[in-house]
């Protein structure tokens, strides 16, 4: 299950993946690294211990401000969690557009 991932997504790519990777039944999180939820999307506070307890194969996505802490902490998530995907997200959360959505598929076929 487990394939290349780059080292970042953008909030464009984290919206597809998630979705693309869910229907899959892969889980992918965003994790806030920084105490600062974002808005109007689903965040989890960056705790070790119930991270350690995801399934397998789950796709964490961290953030913080910038996005360049939690990159250039990623080989350190990656050693704390071997079984997980780690990557972090581009831009951070000041480069999240709260009301950005990904264009509705056409099922009309």
């Amino acid at each position: 299950m487990k394939k290349d991932f780059p080292n970042e997504w953008t909030q464009t790519e984290y919206l597809q993946n998630k979705k693309d990777l869910q229907k899959q039944g892969q889980k992918v999180l965003l994790i806030d690294t920084i105490l600062k939820p974002i808005s109007h999307t689903d965040t989890i506070t960056y705790n070790p211990v119930l991270l350690k307890d995801e399934p397998e194969g789950s796709v964490f996505v961290f953030y913080c401000d910038s996005g360049k802490a939690t990159l250039d902490r990623l080989n350190e998530y990656k050693k704390k969690f071997p079984k997980h995907i780690c990557l972090s997200l581009k831009g951070g959360r000041g480069n999240w557009r709260k009301y950005f959505q990904l264009p509705q598929e056409d099922t009309s076929n």
